[in-house]
């Protein structure tokens, strides 16, 4: 590959990803982005042959951008396995939608290799298999995407934020009625501290990896 073609590319991921904190998701199409390059949109075409090839590089633009923890030697393990999670969150949350561009990708460039790699790498230190360091790496990875996902969609660009002081209000009157777990748990359920809660799922989904690498099942 030439090497303007890949600056080029460059300009165009770059172009996208500022049209998609505009826009969203759903407003981002190859027209617009080609107008808002000011190309014709066979130009566009000829890097990117569809939108999903744009997605791609976008999201290993997302991925590129996640700075891997540092300054944690002495660290335990699964502190600096945190730290890399924390790393993807922030992220995605760079970018309107940068969740959503990510999920139902599939891209093995250097800039996703190097992060799977570091996160799988703590986990195999700590005495993992392959097997188990690749099932717990794509689970943590879905969780984040899920969690991030549905955090974002309290973006008010998306439509958001809700009225979730209603709609707990709606949530208690039924649950009050038939449905008394999740009425225990509704003040922890509509809880704004969404950073608390990641940690929360994060903490959990880790402590179920460590029980499986110290019983090596």
């Amino acid at each position: 590959m030439a090497a303007g073609v890949g600056i080029q590319q460059e300009v165009i991921v770059r172009a996208a990803l500022t049209l998609l904190d505009e826009v969203g998701l759903e407003g981002l199409t190859m027209r617009r982005l080609a107008t808002a390059l000011k190309i014709q949109a066979p130009s566009l075409y000829w890097h990117f042959p569809n939108k999903q090839a744009l997605l791609d590089g976008m999201a290993d633009a997302i991925f590129g951008a996640v700075s891997l923890p540092r300054n944690l030697k002495g660290k335990t393990w699964d502190v600096r396995l945190k730290a890399i999670f924390r790393a993807i969150r922030r992220a995605f949350l760079a970018h309107r939608d940068g969740a959503r561009v990510f999920a139902g990708t599939y891209v093995p460039t250097e800039n996703v290799l190097r992060v799977v790699e570091a996160m799988m790498a703590q986990m195999q230190e700590a005495g993992a298999s392959p097997k188990l360091s690749s099932d717990a790496a794509f689970s943590l990875v879905y969780y984040v995407l899920g969690f991030t996902m549905e955090e974002q969609g309290l973006d008010p660009r998306t439509g958001g934020p809700l009225d979730l002081a209603n709609r707990q209000a709606e949530f208690a009157n039924l649950a009050a009625m038939k449905y008394p777990s999740i009425h225990a748990a509704l003040n922890r359920m509509f809880d704004t501290d969404l950073d608390d809660r990641f940690e929360a799922g994060l903490d959990l989904l880790i402590r179920g990896l460590k029980t499986r690498i110290d019983t090596r099942s």
